[in-house]
């Protein structure tokens, strides 16, 4: 029987617990592992002086966990260079905020290598292979270079970006031809598989077949749209706990009866933060009678805090929630409570729930899991109402949602709003219809389609 080999950039073994939304790849990759005798391997997060490729495994949960320290240098260069200041922000529509130097391309050609050299004699005759996101688009070529021909799928968590943003990059041709020595590549949405395709047809010349093959440079590589799904039982068990509930009664005592509207995020420029506060402002401005009777609560988990415009977001949110709070704020009302740190599932499971409103706003996001928690969090007798950015990918199956342009502040005030007014009627009728697709679309059925696929080709 074969084993299911899971690659990602860094391990967060199954049962630590998470952080919520902000662990949504965690969360995934952990259930999938626990119904499978996987081995999930990947960079430690810690660094050495030297790097050696000595592998720590240990069990967890019923899965085998191997990684990798890596180099100070490895650490900037691949991960805070390559990774996070030239494809993220580039696939992200980001494009005035991609950096590329030539040490960030080499450092990520060399740790893509170092796992593959680690990773190599790991590799069982029939085993199947599960690479994970944009840290490590190169690896396939490197394991096959190293004479590896077992089936290696590959997912993209995050989005993938228009052919004309793609040439930007300037080794955008490399990057797509070692995609190619993968036998699957999942993507979120159809819209991110579709711009794969019409840069494989336009830019390389090559072809895409009627079984959703891709072939070009000599090769082909099935492609497909994938959505994740959240581990339902395991959120649903979480938000019916104490600690959920002792959070939700928490929440409930401090709102004194107004509304609360809720957004849970890493503090990231792709969310779109900034566009959301000055949305709610907006609606504080065109309905004064809104005024003291809700507030919005913002989680902003603090993320990548030693590149420079994570840095400049957080100094601007920081001005623009006091010029806010100072513009509107009462003796016994804050419009606008701005948190900077991380909360546990289950915590944040009872934080939902006190929400009437989900703000998940993004300007640019793959798929976005807190949409999904938020949705199963809730109260099937009194929902709350999911106001969501038409640029996340969880738009393409979360239609009952209300939603919108999140560049748009007007309408995304008016969204809020309307929330805030619909009947409990109405709020039923969109979240059951919101469930039913969570039901169907869940963390199990996305890894059985996924796997499934990669078994077939």
């Amino acid at each position: 029987m074969s084993r299911l080999i899971v690659v990602s950039n860094r391990v967060q073994p199954p049962g630590d617990g998470g952080e919520g939304a902000v662990g949504g790849l965690a969360m995934a990759l952990a259930a999938a592992l626990r119904e499978h005798s996987g081995v999930w391997f990947g960079w430690s997060g810690q660094t050495v002086e030297e790097y050696t490729g000595q592998i720590a495994i240990q069990k967890v949960g019923g899965v085998t966990v191997a990684t990798v320290d890596l180099e100070e240098q490895d650490r900037q260069e691949y991960y805070n260079g390559y990774a996070n200041r030239t494809l993220w922000p580039l696939f992200h529509y980001r494009v005035d905020l991609s950096s590329y130097e030539r040490s960030f391309s080499e450092g990520y050609a060399r740790v893509n290598a170092r796992f593959a050299d680690a990773l190599t004699p790991l590799i069982g005759p029939d085993d199947l292979i599960w690479v994970h996101d944009y840290h490590l688009i190169p690896l396939a070529q490197e394991l096959r270079r190293r004479g590896v021909r077992n089936r290696i799928g590959f997912f993209l968590h995050i989005p993938w970006p228009a052919r004309r943003l793609l040439l930007t990059l300037p080794d955008h041709a490399a990057l797509v031809e070692a995609l190619f020595d993968y036998d699957l590549l999942g993507f979120q949405t159809e819209d991110s598989a579709s711009a794969f395709r019409d840069y494989v047809t336009a830019e390389v010349g090559g072809t895409v077949d009627d079984e959703g093959v891709a072939h070009a440079f000599d090769r082909s590589t099935k492609i497909g749209a994938f959505p994740i799904g959240l581990d339902l039982e395991s959120f649903e068990a979480a938000a019916s706990g104490e600690v959920a509930r002792a959070e939700l009664e928490r929440m409930q005592a401090s709102q004194n009866g107004r509304a609360m509207i809720v957004g849970v995020d890493r503090l990231d420029y792709s969310k779109g933060l900034e566009e959301r506060f000055l949305a709610y402002e907006q609606v504080l401005l065109d309905h004064e009678e809104l005024r003291e009777q809700v507030f919005l609560l913002q989680i902003a988990t603090p993320s990548r805090e030693e590149v420079g415009a994570y840095q400049e977001i957080r100094a601007r949110l920081d001005a623009v929630t006091g010029r806010i709070n100072g513009a509107f704020a009462t003796v016994d009302w804050v419009p606008i409570r701005y948190v900077n740190r991380g909360y546990r599932r289950d915590e944040l499971a009872g934080v939902y729930r006190a929400a009437r409103i989900g703000l998940v706003t993004p300007l640019r996001d793959g798929m976005n899991l807190v949409a999904k928690e938020y949705v199963a969090a809730q109260d099937p007798e009194d929902p709350g109402v999911l106001v969501l950015s038409q640029f996340a990918g969880a738009s393409e199956q979360m239609t009952q949602a209300l939603i919108v342009n999140p560049f748009n502040r007007e309408e995304v005030a008016e969204a809020i709003v309307r929330g805030l007014r619909m009947e409990k009627a109405e709020r039923i009728e969109r979240w059951s219809a919101l469930m039913d697709g969570l039901r169907r679309t869940d963390v199990a059925a996305w890894r059985d389609d996924f796997v499934g696929a990669l078994m077939s080709r």
